[in-house]
């Protein structure tokens, strides 16, 4: 695999696409930093989250754009996130089938429950059925305006159906 990653990299996809999954990977990897768009927005506290104010956000999120090298990843694509979108040598979307999602979010849940799989949340029933609603508004809603973005001329994009196909880019 070639050592010559882009430096700044904005990974975005649905819930359950596996975004975190390929951003902890090349992170791994390259020796690369990655941050969750969700722990920008949230100071995660034992068991009760709070939100960071709209100021602190977006001044979390100039202090990773700034740096030399970074990964970006999450589901968030309104305005605040452009900055990241803006500052990317290279977006990766990753548009998994509808249904793999399902199957990701739903076995996410269980590990979480069952304290198998970490959670950067309190994994609770009313979260675990908020995932569904979020990922059909995403389907419907942020994924024609993302691939809509990606089309424009200066933006240097990636689509993958599947997170794994990755190396096959980097090659």
């Amino acid at each position: 695999m070639n050592k010559n990653i882009p430096n700044k990299i904005h990974i975005i996809g649905s819930v359950g696409s596996g975004k975190t999954t390929l951003a902890r990977n090349l992170s791994r990897k390259y020796s690369v930093p990655y941050y969750e768009l969700d722990n920008v927005v949230w100071i995660r506290h034992g068991s009760e989250d709070i939100r960071r104010s709209d100021v602190e956000r977006d001044q979390y999120l100039e202090n990773i754009i700034r740096s030399d090298r970074w990964i970006v990843e999450g589901a968030h694509s309104h305005d605040w996130v452009f900055k990241s979108f803006q500052n990317a040598d290279l977006i990766i979307f990753l548009d998994t089938p509808y249904a793999l999602r399902i199957i990701r979010i739903t076995s996410r849940f269980i590990l979480q429950k069952l304290g198998i799989e970490k959670a950067n949340y309190n994994p609770t029933f009313n979260i675990f059925m908020k995932m569904f609603k979020w990922n059909a508004g995403f389907e419907k809603q942020s994924k024609p305006m993302i691939l809509n973005m990606l089309t424009q001329e200066n933006i240097k994009s990636l689509i993958l159906k599947d997170n794994r196909m990755i190396d096959q880019y980097f090659k």
